[in-house]
């Protein structure tokens, strides 16, 4: 404290000569309506830059929770949309006219992990048991199908990404509605494969290729990418196409698990024709 004191007597001259200076450009500004607009036309282009570079900043910080807020709010639409995965009508002498339809539920969770240049390549949410999310439930993106849960804990989850040797997705030709397998090779994140669409449909480039929602998995009509290239062997009676993704897997960042509520009652179906 003795050598702030000392240093401010050392150089007071200077300080009173400043604080004078202010003064006196105050009295001036306040006197002088010409001197006083063009301060203020100054504070104010300097002002305005300052908070412009604060309100971004600020902006920036609050992204996350304004693409949580849009996430589960998407979600919320996307459960209440109530379009039908199967729906059944009967109607005959016997019966009375019953339907039945099978919805979807959406939950948002956000990407905590990611890879795409691995042959086997997974995901990691920030959602698990304690949110309803359980294996084989599949995973989306506003862009289109990402992959499928295969293993949960209370509040995380990991995700097999379409971007694996073992995963396996039925999907179709959108335009012809015949279904194949969509699969990937490795190499281009990008780029997967479909097989076993008949040689007799007509390919062409651009083409848009679904889910069949054959799998129970996944909803019906579920954007997976577009055909970049095809090719026929010749004396093979089912196209290789490239598919080229929807979804930018390097951009991940908040997703949709997508849960059936009656798999388990399909699932059961779907047993005595193993056996067989």
């Amino acid at each position: 404290m003795q050598n702030l004191f000392a240093f401010i007597w050392k150089y007071s001259f200077y300080f009173l000569f400043l604080l004078l200076m202010v003064i006196s450009f105050l009295l001036m500004i306040q006197n002088n309506y010409y001197q006083k607009t063009i301060v203020i036309n100054t504070t104010n282009g300097v002002t305005g830059k300052l908070l412009t570079v604060v309100s971004n900043i600020t902006d920036y910080f609050s992204l996350r929770h304004a693409n949580k807020s849009l996430a589960q709010e998407n979600a919320r639409l996307l459960s209440e949309n109530c379009e039908p995965y199967i729906f059944l009508s009967r109607n005959d002498s016997l019966f009375t006219d019953t339907s039945f339809a099978i919805t979807y539920h959406y939950e948002a969770a956000r990407v905590i992990s990611n890879s795409v240049n691995r042959r086997n390549n997974y995901l990691k949410i920030n959602k698990g048991r304690v949110h309803g999310i359980l294996p084989d439930m599949a995973v989306i993106s506003p862009d289109g199908v990402v992959g499928h849960v295969i293993e949960t804990s209370a509040h995380f989850s990991s995700v097999m990404s379409a971007l694996n040797k073992n995963s396996r997705i039925s999907a179709k030709h959108k335009k012809s509605n015949q279904s194949g397998s969509l699969l990937w090779e490795g190499g281009n994140y990008r780029l997967g494969k479909l097989i076993d669409i008949p040689s007799h449909v007509q390919i062409q480039t651009g083409d848009t290729i679904v889910t069949s929602g054959y799998s129970h998995v996944y909803p019906e009509g579920m954007l997976i990418g577009t055909v970049e290239d095809f090719r026929l062997e010749e004396g093979e009676n089912f196209y290789q196409l490239v598919v080229r993704f929807s979804v930018d897997f390097n951009k991940l960042s908040y997703v949709y698990v997508v849960s059936n509520p009656s798999i388990h009652e399909l699932k059961e179906l779907h047993e005595p024709e193993v056996q067989n």
